[in-house]
């Protein structure tokens, strides 16, 4: 079967491996279709990813056809579409043992920490095999991980009923926070972005109000969308110090900000803002299984919209060049998948 290898950054070599063997009783084989490409792929392109090394074989967003099961394997049966977490943890921790395991103490992602699904061919265990239901496409089974990121990273943010809410970065992880932000009934939900592009993206998506704060002021763009109220709740999704800057020194105080983006290069944090004003300062990462339910339910329901944010296909033979292309189109790209 072929295989994609990124030796290091901004190579990838192809080549041909054996096919995985025989799926033990609890395991399923999946034919890999699409493979989405995101912001963390490109960090490991640029060698700037804090959590990975050379070789990886990538691919952590993805969906396939299931051609094979265990004896034990109930979720799924051959022929059915599917997707799964790439999360390889212990359960031993205490993070595990207490239902965290999404923060396990010796988490390994496949695509970064574990090799991922550039291949045509990929086994792994029904505990995180997610089905899809037979009206999504291939292409929004690619879109359940990034969008499994939105539910978790709204969930770490209390309840948003009727809050206000602004999300820095349009990109993919943030358009998809400010849906699930906006299915989860918060107020009013205000997305940035320096992209008109990626902002027209966001109102194709259904999330009404959108600023480009490299022609405005963020203060005034909240001010005309908040007025006196302001928001509540900040989701950074941009993964850049300014910013994270301007979540903080802009959000209500007692608010909370919610950081979603990972970064290249480690930001400077004004904690001083912080413990002036009580801010709560959250982390989140990846997802739950729950997390994936969800998000497959709501795209399945129209609730979350996936078609506005794919961008690019590539072969799988041109998977350098889906990298260079989004290189290249910078603010114009969003999702970008790979085809096997």
């Amino acid at each position: 079967m072929r295989q994609a290898v990124m030796t290091k950054p901004g190579k990838i070599e192809f080549g041909e491996v054996p096919e995985p063997g025989q799926v033990n009783k609890h395991e399923i084989k999946l034919k890999i279709r699409k493979i989405g490409v995101c912001g963390s792929d490109i960090h490991v392109y640029h060698g700037k990813h804090p959590f990975t090394s050379y070789p990886v074989i990538q691919g952590h967003e993805y969906s396939g056809e299931v051609v094979e099961v265990g004896e034990l394997v109930k979720k799924v049966k051959p022929g059915d579409k599917a997707t799964a977490r790439p999360q390889q943890v212990c359960g031993k921790c205490p993070p595990c043992l207490r239902g965290d395991y999404n923060i396990c103490n010796n988490l390994k992602v496949e695509g970064f920490q574990a090799p991922g699904t550039a291949q045509d061919y990929f086994i792994l265990p029904e505990d995180r095999i997610i089905r899809l239901p037979d009206a999504l496409s291939y292409e929004q089974g690619a879109m359940i991980e990034p969008a499994a990121v939105g539910a978790h990273a709204t969930s770490r943010s209390g309840d948003l009923k009727g809050k206000n809410v602004m999300v820095f970065g349009a990109g993919p992880i943030g358009n998809l926070v400010a849906q699930f932000a906006q299915a989860r009934g918060a107020g009013k939900v205000l997305i940035t972005d320096i992209s008109d592009f990626r902002l027209n993206k966001a109102k194709e998506c259904g999330i009404r109000y959108t600023a480009n704060i490299a022609n405005e002021d963020v203060g005034k763009a909240a001010k005309k969308v908040f007025a006196n109220e302001g928001f509540d709740v900040v989701f950074e999704c941009a993964g850049v110090e300014i910013t994270l800057d301007l979540a903080i020194q802009h959000v209500n105080k007692g608010g909370k900000v919610v950081v979603v983006a990972v970064y290249g290069d480690r930001p400077e944090v004004d904690m001083a803002v912080v413990g002036d004003r009580e801010l709560s300062l959250i982390g989140t990462l990846m997802y739950k299984h729950e997390d994936y339910e969800e998000s497959v339910a709501l795209i399945q329901s129209g609730l979350i919209k996936t078609e506005p944010l794919f961008t690019g296909h590539f072969r799988f033979e041109k998977y350098l060049d889906a990298y260079k292309y989004i290189d290249e189109q910078g603010d114009r790209s969003l999702k970008v998948i790979i085809d096997l």
